[in-house]
């Protein structure tokens, strides 16, 4: 019996170890994180951090890997590589949601808001939250829609007052319905472009500029082709980060916790960063030759205002139901 009673003690030891040793050694969950955004702007920056969070603090069953400057598929492509199950996190344009809930473009409409604080709160409204819910039954897991990198405006070869001075410019936007209605109806004809592309296309000629935030325009170094930053802010530049539901499913609820509030914690450096940097990168362009101009607002706004019937797919009455959680966020300052 007492023999029976230590080959039993041994099993149960050896048993024991293989359980260990695997748990040690098994390989980790490894996760690609696409994004349009090159290594030294502040969103990427901001990434890293993340990366280098979750990697750690996971002990090695995770490990997410960083492809930046459109090394791996993004946009419509990268949010149809995480709708479709890959395990894949995706850093791009709120926009591209829109793809999968319409809903998703009327919350980041051009002329909405005036400031970053009024996006943010509009984000955490049931309405919203509602959208989050419904991309996940798409498959699409939406772990922030807080990755703001600025307003948007335009970089060109001429300064911008007037709609009138838009006629016939050639700008690229992302390959996304809003940016195309958006741009078409301020008066340009937009070029859908990769923006890791328009560098070089701006030099060839094949666009006479871009739309996009200071902090893009310091970090692409577009202002090594272009000289006149037009202030139309015409609609708030701000990324989603977003998992595949299926990816996310196979995580354990640690590994769960850790993403979430490493991709919390990174937007709000990245939002902290952007607060702080752009006055300094606007001192930096300035320094390098380029021209700030104020626009004519109101005249923007009145054509930017058809973009919001060019949506048939959007919810009906969806811009009035923003328009009514904004008005009470501002009527709370």
């Amino acid at each position: 019996m007492k023999k029976l009673s230590k080959i039993a003690t041994l099993l149960s030891l050896f048993v024991l170890l293989v359980i260990l040793s695997t748990s040690l050694f098994a390989a980790p969950k490894v996760i690609k994180l696409t994004t349009k955004f090159v290594d030294d702007e502040q969103t990427t920056l901001s990434l890293v951090k993340v990366i280098d969070n979750i990697n750690k603090r996971s002990n090695g069953s995770l490990e997410v890997q960083l492809f930046t400057s459109g090394t791996m598929p993004i946009g419509k492509d990268g949010m149809e590589l995480v709708a479709n199950g890959g395990d894949v996190i995706l850093v791009d344009g709120v926009d591209f949601l829109g793809d999968y809930i319409p809903d998703f473009n009327a919350i980041i409409g051009p002329f909405l808001y005036k400031s970053f604080d009024e996006y943010l709160a509009v984000v955490r409204t049931p309405l919203v939250e509602d959208l989050k819910s419904k991309a996940y039954e798409k498959g699409i897991k939406v772990l922030s829609l807080d990755w703001v990198f600025g307003f948007r405006s335009m970089m060109t070869k001429k300064p911008i007052k007037t709609p009138a001075d838009m006629k016939g410019l050639n700008l690229r936007v992302p390959t996304s319905p809003l940016y195309t209605f958006t741009l078409e109806a301020m008066g340009a004809n937009p070029i859908a472009m990769s923006y890791p592309d328009t560098y070089a296309a701006i030099q060839q000629g094949v666009i006479d500029g871009v739309e996009g935030s200071i902090m893009t325009y310091w970090g692409t170094k577009q202002y090594e082709n272009v000289k006149e930053y037009s202030l139309t802010r015409h609609l708030l530049g701000v990324s989603t980060v977003a998992i595949a539901r299926e990816c996310w499913e196979k995580l354990t609820d640690e590994e769960k916790k850790i993403i979430q509030e490493e991709v919390d914690a990174g937007a709000a450096d990245n939002l902290s960063e952007t607060n702080r940097q752009e006055d300094e990168f606007a001192s930096l362009l300035k320094g390098v030759g380029v021209n700030f101009h104020e626009v004519d607002a109101e005249a923007f706004n009145k054509a930017a205002s058809v973009v919001y019937t060019k949506f048939p797919k959007w919810t009906p009455g969806i811009y009035d139901s923003i328009m009514v959680e904004l008005t009470k966020i501002r009527e709370k300052k």
